[in-house]
């Protein structure tokens, strides 16, 4: 059964539902972007809906200035109030949980990581977004991760229809050559105040049992690999061959079993 309810978060109402459920361990979903709690293409309504139907109690909300919530969005790097105040909720509404879970896509991941200690059981992180302010405003740089265009031309390299192209001259050279020389440029390091160093430095101090989740075809996925390569040895990752940023279509069912698998660890279980 799924109701609606709301909570405080420093003097501001805002909205939440509840999949209810008797398990001990429970599910919050923090929403990315500017998304309601009902995510992309009502993704993580759909998700709360099978996380609950295997017997986790689920919890969505709408932080501060977003969707039914008052208060004003000061986006996902000043959210900690926000998932704090998601947490105690979640408690006194579902007070027969002993251990809690936390999942966020896209930003939502990087503000779990970011406002870090949080009293939780444990944290699934997707997508984490990487891309600093200037880069959020424009959406995305122009070309993609460096590891993005390789695994690209790898492929094309072994399609007979792209090299029939090639051959034909039915190619864009100057993208051609735009895509090898991203390939050759040196990787920089992230500035230590960047967004990317932050997650590196926050995954590395995790005292919580964390997964990552990665949709290797998707382009935030990737920047993620690229500017956290040693984040992926320290945390376990599984990893999806899809585009998908949001995990839609079947996608979903397979980022509910993971869930699941998770929550239903010993570890966490009361």
């Amino acid at each position: 059964m799924r109701r609606q309810l709301s909570f405080s978060c420093e003097g501001a109402a805002l909205a939440a539902s509840l999949d209810e459920a008797a398990g001990s361990t429970g599910l919050l979903i923090v929403s990315g972007g500017n998304e309601v709690r009902s995510g992309a293409h009502r993704g993580m309504a759909m998700l709360a809906a099978r996380i609950a139907e295997a017997g986790h109690p689920v919890f969505r909300f709408d932080r501060r200035g977003i969707g039914d919530s008052e208060g004003t969005n000061g986006g996902f790097e000043s959210s900690g109030p926000d998932i704090a105040a998601a947490l105690s909720a979640f408690r006194a509404a579902a007070p027969h949980m002993t251990r809690i879970v936390a999942f966020g896509n896209c930003d939502a991941a990087s503000a779990l990581l970011l406002h870090q200690p949080l009293a939780l059981g444990g944290l699934i992180v997707a997508n984490p977004w990487t891309y600093d302010a200037d880069a959020e405003e424009t959406a995305e740089p122009a070309l993609p991760p460096a590891s993005a265009i390789r695994a690209r031309y790898l492929s094309r390299l072994k399609d007979p229809k792209s090299l029939l192209r090639l051959i034909k001259g039915e190619v864009d050279f100057r993208k051609l050559f735009r895509g090898l020389s991203a390939l050759k440029a040196p990787i920089a390091p992230a500035a230590p105040d960047s967004l990317a160093a932050r997650i590196d430095g926050a995954i590395a101090a995790l005292g919580t049992p964390t997964t990552i989740v990665l949709a290797t075809g998707d382009r935030t996925a990737q920047a993620f690999v690229e500017s956290c390569p040693a984040a992926l040895d320290r945390v376990p990752v599984e990893r999806l061959a899809s585009a998908s940023h949001s995990f839609a279509g079947n996608d979903g069912e397979w980022l509910a079993a993971r869930i699941l698998a998770i929550l239903n660890q010993p570890s966490l279980r009361a």
